[in-house]
């Protein structure tokens, strides 16, 4: 992730050089950095993100957050922009955007929360940055503030050539510059605060959940780590949550139902805190004394603490309780397909993961659960017949590839199977390994004519496209 940061601190240093080949467009931001440039950072941090090993991995948190964002963003000002939703394994709560769409939340938030629309205020605020275009926005500022930097820090050094206090002058000159970033920076916020909360409203939500979180941010969020500060989180005040509560009161009542998914997720997340055992107790507690807000969720967290302790009898108590008293649901399903796996029942996690699909046939964990299930059965056939009824559903998915690769692996096929991994590369925006692979599949000693032209022909697009940003001054 530092590699991302240091990317967008590289920006500021090469956008005058940017913006003397764009035109002026009436958006000073647009001259500094173009949706375009944007775009190509974005994939360049999702590229630092995705091999950072900061980022959640589980799927059904993924989704659930990509899904949520989706929602939020096509109910925003500007649909056509392309936004990268991932998850960030920090108990800080904490959020922050990114050029080209790249939002990021951490895990923290979503365990600090106590409604589904209070993480949706904070995505709605996040899609807000981007919608508005603040990062480009700011460079602008900071390209205008260097010239009168410039000139007062000029002044500063003449004035203490004769009189001695050119030191204050500097320091002035310095605290000025530093004000009125800072003003900049508030002014961001508070349109972000307010383009979010339009979002919200229009999304569905309790806008009513955005100052209630924002106070619980106020108290709670603390800094840590080198990111540059237009990274750190938000800074609250109490005018900021003063505003967003008055337009909140002038905003119809309405109460909103969490999702399943989100109750799920934010167990899953909490089963996963501290040990075992204390995780385990924590649900246990919390059912003693319903202490709760979805019962279903507490029994669903205590299943998979308790499988973190191998403790399989005891997690399938949980797991019959949610077959019996809780409304049908993909996670639970899932969570039943893998206890069979972990309790080495491989005929009946099959079973399980059969029926599953059949009455969730686009959920992407059971697929996952499935393909892997049966590749350690050894049977890369059924996986690869499996693949290709649902990669359509997902076609940019890098991990369907790798699970191809796998399948072509067992099969000895060599020619797929780096044109399989080669895809994985380039849909985790590693293009440089993605063309490494399809070069090895093109070399391959393996495969016919068609598959060999495929793979030529895929190679000759990625080596153009690892040219053009350098050609436009990106990205050495």
């Amino acid at each position: 992730m530092k590699k991302a940061y240091l990317l967008l601190l590289a920006c500021l240093a090469v956008s005058p050089s940017v913006a003397n080949d764009l035109p002026d467009l009436g958006d000073v931001s647009a001259t500094v950095l173009s949706p375009l440039d944007e775009q190509r950072i974005a994939e360049q941090i999702m590229k630092d993100v995705m091999s950072s090993g900061q980022v959640v991995s589980d799927v059904e948190v993924n989704d659930y957050v990509y899904n949520l964002g989706y929602r939020l963003a096509a109910n925003g000002p500007d649909r056509r922009q392309k936004f990268y939703f991932f998850v960030v394994r920090d108990n800080a709560i904490n959020a922050f955007a990114m050029p080209g769409g790249v939002v990021g939340i951490h895990t923290g938030l979503i365990i600090a929360s106590n409604s589904e629309s209070e993480v949706a205020s904070v995505m709605g605020h996040e899609i807000g940055h981007v919608v508005q275009r603040h990062l480009a926005r700011m460079i602008a500022q900071q390209k205008q503030d260097s010239i009168l930097n410039l000139a007062t820090l000029a002044l500063a050094i003449l004035a203490s050539r004769s009189d001695g206090v050119g030191g204050g002058a500097m320091a002035a000159a310095q605290a000025g510059a530093l004000q009125r970033q800072l003003d900049y920076t508030r002014e961001h916020e508070r349109e972000a605060d307010r383009v979010g909360l339009q979002i919200l409203d229009s999304a569905g939500f309790d806008t009513r959940a955005m100052p209630v979180f924002f106070e619980t941010l106020q108290k709670n969020t603390r800094f840590e780590g080198s990111a540059p500060s237009f990274l750190r989180t938000h800074p609250l005040t109490v005018e900021r949550i003063s505003d967003v509560r008055s337009r909140v009161e002038q905003m119809p009542y309405r109460q909103v139902q969490d999702s399943p998914e989100y109750h799920y997720v934010r167990a899953k997340l909490m089963s996963e805190l501290g040990s075992a055992n204390s995780a385990a107790d924590y649900f246990r507690v919390n059912l003693r004394d319903r202490k709760y807000a979805s019962e279903a969720a507490q029994h669903y967290g205590l299943a998979l603490a308790l499988m973190r302790k191998n403790d399989h009898a005891a997690a399938a108590e949980q797991v019959t309780w949610l077959k019996e008293n809780a409304p049908r649901h993909a996670m639970i399903e899932t969570l039943a397909a893998r206890l069979e796996t972990a309790r080495n029942n491989p005929a009946q996690a099959g079973k399980q993961y059969e029926s599953a699909l059949r009455e969730f046939p686009s959920h992407r964990a059971l697929i996952y659960g499935y393909a892997e299930h049966l590749l350690a059965l050894g049977q890369p056939d059924a996986v690869l017949k499996l693949i290709d009824e649902k990669q359509g559903l997902f076609p940019d998915d890098p991990y369907f590839y790798e699970l191809k690769s796998r399948a072509y692996t067992a099969q000895g096929q060599t020619l797929l199977r780096h044109q399989a991994q080669g895809e994985a590369y380039y849909r985790r925006y590693d293009l440089q390994r993605a063309i490494e692979q399809m070069d090895l599949a093109a070399k391959a000693p393996d495969g016919d004519f068609y598959q060999k032209s495929i793979v030529e022909a895929r190679l000759r697009q990625l080596q153009q496209m690892a040219l053009e940003p350098k050609k436009k001054g990106f990205f050495d």
